[in-house]
């Protein structure tokens, strides 16, 4: 297993680069519109790729990876369970819940999946996963059975991140979830981004252009985006153009 991933974020965070990734949901994709949307993604100069869900129903997840594979953009499973391992992918967010107290999310799944994980060629990307409240509950926190991290308390969001460095994990990914109502508030981005020395990750009710900027300048290092590509198409140009003009001006520094 490379670690050609985690590197790249890493010398993207350490120079100050921006990145853009698109999640999407087997259970809410549309087949027949899936080119049009692999299209606009390179086009859009996409850095990465999420594949997966909190809850997936349906059996596409393995046609989506297969649909994905042609295209020069890494791959990286989203998983919501340890089923969720395809091979097929670049590398997969090994999450672990460290906001929860479900120990089946901080540890019980990746004792049934680390098996599977040895033998495969998938890069492995251990995450500490902070669940964040976005003004309603998530299907995340319904499935994991745990209380987000309250959305004003920053504080604790990085004593949890700290937690999660001081354990070996290499990523930190602050998420209020597909659907939130409001997304991280620009302060706990900071505070969080200024606790720990590895990348940051943040997602969950990113809808506008300007959103995605402050949440960048607030320290973010890789911003992820779903549910609101699927209600405007459009958001994905101007997510990429906000990434790009961020990244001009760290250039031009």
């Amino acid at each position: 297993m490379s670690n050609s991933i985690l590197s790249e974020l890493i010398l993207r965070k350490n120079k100050g680069i921006k990145s853009l990734a698109v999640l999407i949901d087997p259970d809410k994709v549309i087949l027949d519109q899936l080119d049009e949307l692999i299209m606009n993604m390179v086009s859009a100069r996409v850095d990465f790729i999420l594949v997966g869900g909190s809850l997936i129903s349906s059996d596409l997840m393995e046609t989506v990876i297969q649909r994905l594979k042609p295209v020069e953009i890494p791959v990286i499973l989203f998983p919501g369970n340890h089923a969720h391992i395809y091979p097929e992918a670049d590398g997969i967010l090994y999450l672990s819940l460290i906001s929860g107290r479900n120990a089946d999310f901080l540890i019980g799944q990746h004792v049934l999946s680390a098996p599977l994980l040895k033998k495969s060629k998938l890069e492995v990307l251990p995450t500490g996963y902070i669940l964040v409240d976005g003004g309603k509950q998530t299907t995340v926190s319904y499935i994991s059975n745990t209380n987000p991290v309250p959305h004003d308390k920053p504080d604790v969001a990085a004593a949890t991140a700290m937690a999660g460095e001081l354990l070996g994990l290499q990523l930190t990914y602050l998420d209020c979830g597909s659907g939130a109502q409001k997304p991280v508030s620009n302060t706990m981005i900071e505070v969080v981004s200024k606790s720990v020395d590895h990348p940051i990750i943040v997602g969950g009710g990113i809808r506008t252009s300007q959103k995605a900027k402050e949440i960048f300048c607030a320290g973010a290092d890789l911003i992820v985006v779903g549910t609101a590509f699927e209600e405007n198409p459009d958001l994905l140009f101007e997510m990429s153009e906000t990434r790009d003009l961020c990244n001009e001006l760290v250039t031009k520094n």
